[in-house]
């Protein structure tokens, strides 16, 4: 009994008393008043606001909805229906696809009603754009399964920028279409009516059969240029409901960006042929005219090298100055005395692909050439090569410390050629660009590690 008695005293002297109990308790209250409020009010897991509106349990049927405010709600479900938008309508301008290849490619070709050459001359490169198309959809179509199999009903997680650009080298197949697409249209008239079968033959199609619609075949033609020029009004769309922040939003932009300049390049094309017609017509800005200018660059670059699109890779491109030193004591004088002139230049590397799939980009295969075009500026509207293009397999690649601001690039046994750019630090980086691709290639290189004093002997000759 005295030990309970004095434990009591104890307790009640060693405590925390009454009055900061009281006040503990307050705290405590206040607390989860507080908590309770922020519970209410707590911050849209989207734009961070604290506009949310107090939840019933109606309301609360779906915790994603909770929270989100009104308008990141709202700006999600815009996004959600036009990530929808764009895959259903690429899947629509695929069938629109098949229908010209099946129901009358294939027919016509059949029965010899068109030689080949013809059916080349109207169809063009449907092919092409059919693979593209069958390639591009599946990858939209495995993310939007792969986004619901993992929750994500919002779609949030699927990036149509990142994969856009991916399939980039489809907008130069839909400009040798859109290229050819007057010429196509002048044959198809012009043999519909000289031969008779044909002319009956697209009749009945497009009467009778059910699948076209009851379209003609210069309808279903027309369906790659009204795809390519809905590809910037479908990605605005996208880029409006999507906040800056989401890691798609930068892809989005330089999609929708190269997708403007191929149009605009398409439609400077179609002029210098004569072509009265014109794709959309969009705001030109100082970035699209360079990219234009890019562009028409790289098809001269491919034209002249004869590479595969899907096999090149543009490591760099740009401008710099060149000069041709008369011989080699250049360097004890300094690049003062040199005279340089401005050059467009493209440095391409030629990728062995590791599969037939044009997706499988992660993993590129080992290099098989590297070139630099020099391309003058240009003259009359058009580039001019200044040579064949320099192979760096048969090329050395060196720099002197007292002309840190230049490098020297040798050809075997030909000509010397010093590089600048305006920029010292471009330069380097030019420099070890092209060093890197020309050591790479040629064995012997590898053996002698590239030194540039070995080709600057004089010559000699083998028995």
């Amino acid at each position: 009994a005295t030990r309970t008695k004095s434990a009591d005293v104890e307790r009640a002297d060693s405590g925390i008393g009454q009055m900061p109990a009281r006040k503990w308790r307050s705290r405590a209250s206040e607390t989860l008043s507080s908590l309770q409020a922020w519970e209410a009010h707590r911050p849209c897991t989207d734009c961070g606001e604290r506009d949310l509106p107090v939840e019933t349990d109606v309301q609360n049927c779906n915790q994603r909805r909770a929270d989100l405010c009104e308008k990141c709600h709202k700006r999600r479900t815009e996004r959600k229906e036009s990530v929808l938008e764009f895959v259903n309508t690429e899947a629509s301008y695929g069938e629109d696809l098949r229908i010209i290849k099946e129901e009358f490619y294939l027919p016509m070709q059949a029965a010899g009603l068109l030689s080949q050459e013809q059916l080349q001359g109207i169809f063009s490169n449907i092919q092409e754009l059919i693979d593209l198309n069958e390639n591009f959809l599946e990858i939209l179509q495995e993310e939007i399964d792969q986004a619901f199999d993992q929750g994500d009903d919002d779609l949030m997680t699927v990036c149509i920028g990142e994969i856009f650009l991916e399939f980039v080298n489809m907008l130069p197949a839909f400009q040798t279409y859109c290229l050819q697409q007057s010429s196509s249209v002048n044959m198809l008239n012009a043999l519909e009516k000289e031969k008779e079968l044909l002319r009956i033959f697209l009749n009945v199609s497009q009467n009778d059969n059910t699948a076209l619609r009851r379209m003609n075949l210069r309808s279903f033609l027309m369906a790659p240029l009204q795809r390519v020029t809905k590809y910037p009004l479908l990605l605005s769309r996208i880029i409006k409901a999507t906040t800056e922040y989401h890691p798609d939003h930068g892809s989005l932009r330089e999609a929708k960006s190269r997708i403007e300049s191929h149009l605009e390049h398409i439609n400077m094309k179609t002029k210098q042929e004569g072509n009265t017609w014109t794709l959309r017509s969009f705001r030109q800005d100082s970035k699209k005219k360079r990219e234009v200018i890019n562009i028409e660059m790289r098809e001269t670059a491919l034209k002249t090298v004869g590479w595969l699109r899907e096999e090149t890779r543009f490591v760099m491109e740009g401008s710099l100055q060149l000069a041709q030193p008369p011989d080699g004591q250049w360097v004890k004088k300094g690049s003062k005395t040199l005279k340089f002139q401005n050059m467009q230049v493209l440095l391409l590397v030629n990728m062995k692909r590791v599969s037939e799939s044009s997706l499988e980009s992660a993993e590129p295969g080992p290099v098989k050439d590297a070139v630099l075009v020099l391309i003058r500026d240009k003259n009359n509207g058009k580039f001019h090569l200044l040579r064949e293009p320099l192979r760096l397999s048969n090329c050395i690649v060196s720099t002197d410390p007292d002309c840190d601001d230049t490098f020297e690039l040798i050809e075997i046994r030909r000509e010397a050629f010093v590089f600048r750019d305006s920029d010292r630090a471009r330069t380097h980086h030019w420099f070890r660009q092209i060093r890197r691709y020309s050591r790479e290639l040629g064995s012997w290189k590898k053996r002698r590690n590239a030194l540039p004093n070995i080709m600057i002997s004089t010559p000699h000759t083998r028995p």
